[in-house]
């Protein structure tokens, strides 16, 4: 089984290395890619992915933002927020808006990999 994956960041080169990454894992596909919350929108609901993957600070419309309106349109898709800043305030309003977990993106792929594999 592949697991399809959507993945949202302002950084291309963060994006270009978080799907490396991703793609890594023996049945994980990136198969898409956002430059903005709501861009992200947009390709979740034409691309259908398995999981979701949103950087919380991005341009035109932010991670927490487009996890609200992903999560209205598509509830049973699991979404994952990724982000430099590791508040607890962040995680509780992240799962207010249908958001599964928030990693950090500091540790090089660990947690991440721990989130998605507890998710499927």
């Amino acid at each position: 089984m592949t697991i399809r994956i959507l993945l949202a960041d302002d950084h291309a080169i963060v994006r270009k290395e978080f799907r490396a990454l991703l793609e890594t894992h023996a049945g994980w596909k990136v198969c898409g890619e956002a430059d903005n919350g709501q861009e992200a929108v947009v390709k979740a609901a034409e691309l259908k992915p398995d999981l979701i993957i949103l950087d919380l600070s991005m341009p035109v419309m932010d991670g927490l933002r487009a996890a609200c309106e992903i999560a209205a349109i598509m509830p049973a898709v699991p979404i994952l927020i990724y982000t430099e800043h590791s508040y607890w305030e962040i995680e509780l309003e992240a799962k207010r808006f249908g958001v599964r977990r928030v990693v950090s993106k500091t540790d090089g792929g660990g947690e991440l990999f721990s989130a998605i594999e507890s998710i499927f």
